[in-house]
């Protein structure tokens, strides 16, 4: 009671805006000269940030140093903490939101029934912004450029970026990759989402035809929900410390240069390079990770499912993840300590070489073996873990059919009757499984990501700790 108290008393102190207002911004009806109303809308993004319709927060000196003091800039603008800009039908260029941070969260976001579309988005130095509903192409541009679509930067100069969500958007280099050649590939496929920072949040996106995914340099972030889909480097990237990855699928990975390519990825960075730091506190949790859905996918290639190489990595929770894939990384964590891999499920996509896929915990590339690391009720055609892990309630699959609903379509779901059903240990498993059903459902946890239950169990409505 003391602390709801003390909560409820911090929040009454924090400053918030009177009331929030919404804006206008039509590029096809809409004039730089209006009010930024429905019935008189601005014309485009940019031009409300150019025109200094925005009231925001700037370092009072550059370069940007941890003693620089945020002061109010553009005083008096209509826009302000609270607010939402609505965007209409139809291209409003490229968005650069550059050294506006804010004292409380702006919307921009697609009014109702409308698809308002840029060919790329970036935000340097600036923080509390909710970005939703947007497409994000590159083909909108004229010409055509490569580039990051979304990109999260920090700056020397400018300052930290941080407090960003995007969430719901299409993020797309084009709409159409079919007739592309691995030269189109190299030359024209751009990088998602890039996020550096801290505090942001990546949700419910679609990013498709790209070569990197997701990638998040950020700490203290959360990724949760998005589809990646037809890549040409790393689905996900994860370098930053405390982030969660939960819930996301990543697909169809294209084989057209020389990158190792991952579903998910990550290695640490310390003073004398790659592999000489440490990446703590990461969760992954519910992706599902898929080579290639179409055997006559052109350029298609093998994908390592989660690699992670260059650690150490600490105090990592993999869990509930499905990995199918043609190689034998299937879940790898090369230099560990104190790490938790449980309950996922691995399947080789196609019974050739590369592969089987396996789970890996082993010694870090300097030679130092894991600590603390346990393995513990997954589902996978392989296991190699290093001398000191501790394995138990493993199942290798021999025989998927015996397993798993259909495992050709990628319905790995439990047949009733399976030897994984009520064989794990509750010790340190998930709560929830890779669709969110509550474990146990029988006398004892089953193996594996996905928990057999009767028809009429549903999922929860979970939230980022797993519930």
């Amino acid at each position: 009671m003391v602390l709801i108290l003390l909560v409820s008393l911090v929040l009454c102190l924090v400053p918030l805006p009177v009331c929030a207002n919404d804006f206008y911004v039509d590029p096809v009806n809409g004039s730089a000269g209006g009010d930024g109303s429905a019935e008189q809308p601005w014309r485009t993004i940019q031009e409300v940030f150019d025109a200094g319709l925005v009231q925001l927060q700037q370092w009072d000196k550059l370069r940007y140093t941890e003693q620089s003091v945020l002061v109010v800039r553009n005083t008096g603008a209509p826009v302000r903490a609270g607010d939402t800009i609505w965007l209409r039908s139809g291209y409003h260029g490229e968005l650069f939101i550059d050294k506006h941070y804010n004292l409380g969260n702006i919307t921009i976001a697609a009014e109702e029934g409308h698809t308002p579309c840029l060919s790329s988005l970036r935000i340097r130095s600036s923080s509390h912004w909710t970005i939703r509903g947007l497409t994000v192409s590159a083909e909108l541009g004229e010409p055509y450029r490569r580039r990051t679509l979304v990109d999260l930067d920090s700056h020397g100069w400018g300052g930290p970026v941080h407090d960003i969500t995007i969430e719901r958007c299409a993020i797309r280099s084009v709409a159409d990759v079919s007739d592309w050649t691995i030269e189109d590939w190299n030359q024209l496929a751009c990088n998602g989402i890039q996020a550096d920072g801290t505090r942001m949040t990546i949700r419910d996106n679609r990013v498709l035809n790209v070569n990197f995914g997701i990638s998040v340099n950020a700490s203290d972030s959360f990724i949760r929900g998005n589809l990646v889909k037809n890549f040409a480097g790393d689905g996900l990237r994860g370098l930053g410390e405390r982030c969660i990855f939960e819930y996301n699928t990543v697909k169809n990975c294209y084989n057209v240069n020389a990158n190792h390519d991952d579903g998910f990825q990550s290695w640490s960075r310390g003073p004398e390079g790659v592999g000489t730091g440490e990446v703590v506190g990461v969760v992954l949790r519910g992706n599902t990770i898929i080579n290639y859905e179409d055997p006559n996918q052109p350029f298609r290639g093998t994908l390592q499912g989660i690699g992670c190489f260059d650690g150490t990595f600490v105090d990592w929770v993999v869990e509930n993840n499905v990995v199918i894939t043609d190689h034998w990384h299937g879940i790898t964590l090369g230099g560990a300590r104190n790490c938790l891999v449980v309950n996922n499920t691995v399947l080789d996509r196609n019974n050739m070489s590369p592969g089987p896929p396996w789970i890996c915990v082993d010694k870090h590339k300097n030679g130092t073996p894991p600590v603390d690391c346990v393995v513990r009720n997954n589902l996978a055609t392989d296991f190699r873990n290093a001398a000191g892990v501790l394995e138990e309630n493993n199942v290798r699959i021999r025989d998927p059919a015996a397993l798993f609903v259909d495992p050709g379509r990628f319905d790995l779901h439990l047949l009733p009757g399976a030897a994984a059903i009520d064989a794990g240990s509750d010790a340190g498993a998930p709560r929830l499984d890779h669709d969110r059903i509550i474990r146990p459902q029988g006398t004892a946890i089953d193996i594996g990501a996905y928990e057999w239950h009767a028809s009429d169990v549903l999922p929860v409505d979970a939230d980022s700790q797993g519930l």
